[in-house]
């Protein structure tokens, strides 16, 4: 029994990633990053478009007039819900909501796994008020890991692989089919043609609160010396994009 639940919960993790469970570090410093772009669009009307288990969502709801999360998996929409019972169960592509409803719309690590990005990111500017904002965090093809697994003979391995997203697309796509990875023209061609002005992009490093964890003062030097090289082109290898995008 003990191994047929580990096996579905490596294909969730496979088709959804794996959300935040605890607030640490690594969230706090995100959570700061979205106040700072959200600006006063944080008192109004807030999606969270993949929530998880919802513990952003908890953070936007006290602020907010209104904060509604959205999950697919319906198990994490249940968790979601004992954090802020403004929680659906729907896909992304199809948003169950009027044109122009939310001021803000946070996609923390999400495009990644949706069946067509695209018509997400379409969708997400639809229910765009004008300049409302969206927040939107996805992998970068540059970080030497590929944080989401493989698969290798059918099997999948989940785990930070080394290299992977270094390979030719073909090949990358072949050994990770379940999760993309972004490169700034990636993100570009995206939102080509949609009503979306981007107000700031850039490239984050992680917090490595699991590597603090084991090895407490070589895990906050790594993460000071990562995280400052956030300010130097050597922000390519980073961990996530992290763009921010306006409703014209």
């Amino acid at each position: 029994m003990a191994s047929r639940f580990d096996r579905l919960s490596n294909e969730k993790a496979a088709c959804c990633g794996e959300p935040s469970y605890t607030w640490r570090a690594g969230q706090e410093r995100r959570w700061q990053m979205m106040l700072k772009a959200a600006g006063e669009l944080i008192q109004g009307t807030i999606l969270e478009n993949g929530c998880g288990v919802g513990l952003y969502l908890e953070k936007f709801a006290p602020l907010a007039q209104r904060a509604i999360g959205l999950e697919i998996d319906w198990e994490r929409a249940y968790t979601a819900r004992k954090r802020n019972r403004l929680v659906l169960c729907a896909a992304g592509e199809d948003l169950p909501f009027p044109d122009c409803s939310f001021d803000l719309i946070l996609s923390h690590e999400v495009l990644e796994h949706v069946r067509d990005d695209r018509l997400a990111m379409r969708e997400m500017a639809r229910v765009l008020k004008q300049g409302g904002r969206l927040l939107l965090f996805v992998p970068n093809r540059g970080y030497p890991f590929e944080t989401h697994g493989i698969y290798w003979k059918g099997k999948y391995h989940f785990g930070n692989i080394p290299f992977v997203n270094y390979l030719p697309r073909r090949w990358r796509d072949h050994l990770a089919p379940h999760v993309r990875i972004y490169q700034r023209r990636d993100l570009e061609k995206l939102v080509r043609g949609l009503p979306l002005r981007l107000v700031s992009a850039t490239v984050i490093f992680g917090a490595y609160d699991n590597v603090i964890a084991r090895f407490p003062k070589l895990g906050r030097m790594l993460r000071f010396f990562l995280q400052s090289l956030e300010k130097t082109p050597l922000r390519f290898f980073g961990l996530s994009h992290f763009w921010v995008l306006e409703r014209v």
